[in-house]
């Protein structure tokens, strides 16, 4: 049980990093052989293997979005009893968003985030809408 509450806590911190736009304490938690996931078929879709792809995929998020909150709904975890820092973790997410170019946005989804040692080694997400309003917020439409 111990385990569940500290891989919770730490991914409340992730994404409260996010939300602050600190990319180091952020990519600090991240292994150097870690992959990011995201879905979609924009120019930023993909997978991003290694933290250096992966600290440049999130610059060039927070490039494209000053503005950014992340909400949690739910974090569930997979392993309640872990204590090696091994787990799997699903974060329920909620987010408002404005990009470089002024338009507000907003989107749902879920990270699926693989943890070994207490370091990222995967994270993918999965959001609600990749339709239009997902590209506009890109500035991919």
């Amino acid at each position: 049980m111990i385990g569940s509450l500290i891989a919770k806590r730490a991914l409340a911190e992730a994404f409260g990093h996010l939300n602050r736009r600190d990319l180091a304490k952020f990519m600090a938690a991240w292994r150097d052989d870690g992959e990011f996931v995201y879905p979609g078929d924009i120019p930023e879709s993909g997978t991003f293997r290694g933290k250096a792809a992966v600290e440049g995929w999130f610059r060039r998020f927070f490039e494209q979005f000053p503005v950014i909150r992340f909400d949690l709904r739910d974090i569930c975890v997979r392993d309640l009893f872990d204590l090696k820092g091994t787990n799997t973790v699903a974060v329920r997410w909620d987010i408002a968003l404005t990009n470089r170019g002024g338009r507000e946005g907003r989107n749902a989804g879920v990270t699926v985030v693989e943890i070994q040692s207490g370091k990222v080694v995967r994270a993918t997400d999965y959001l609600f809408d990749l339709g239009d309003n997902f590209r506009k917020n890109w500035s991919a439409l």
